[in-house]
C-alpha cells in the first residue's frame, strides 16, 4: 500500500479554536500535514484521508519545537470560514 503525505498551510487573521486544540490560538499561519493511504482494489489511483494534522509552536519553549495536533477536517475548515467572514465583517 502507498501512503503519502500532503503539506501545506492554513492562515488565521484572528484568534481561532479548535476542538483538538487546548484554549484559543494566535493568529499566524500554521503548516498542516495531511496524511493519505492508497485506495487498494479500485481501476484508478486514489486516496483516502487517514490524518490531518495542525502544527503549533510548542508551549513553554524558546526552540523553534512545535506540536503536532491531530485534528477534525471539518473542524479545521469550519475555523478557516468562521475566520474569513470576522473578517470580512460578515
Amino acid at each position: 500500500m502507498a501512503d503519502r503525505t500532503l503539506e501545506t498551510t492554513v492562515t488565521f487573521q484572528r484568534p481561532f479554536t479548535l476542538k483538538a486544540l487546548d484554549g484559543p490560538q494566535p493568529p499566524g499561519t500554521y503548516r498542516l500535514v495531511v496524511d493519505e493511504a492508497e485506495i487498494l482494489g479500485v481501476s484508478i489511483l486514489a486516496y483516502h484521508r487517514v490524518a490531518t494534522l495542525l502544527q503549533t509552536p510548542a508551549l513553554a519553549t524558546r526552540s523553534r519545537t512545535v506540536q503536532s495536533h491531530l485534528v477534525d477536517p471539518a473542524d479545521l475548515e469550519a475555523a478557516l470560514e468562521a475566520d474569513k467572514k470576522a473578517v470580512a465583517g460578515l
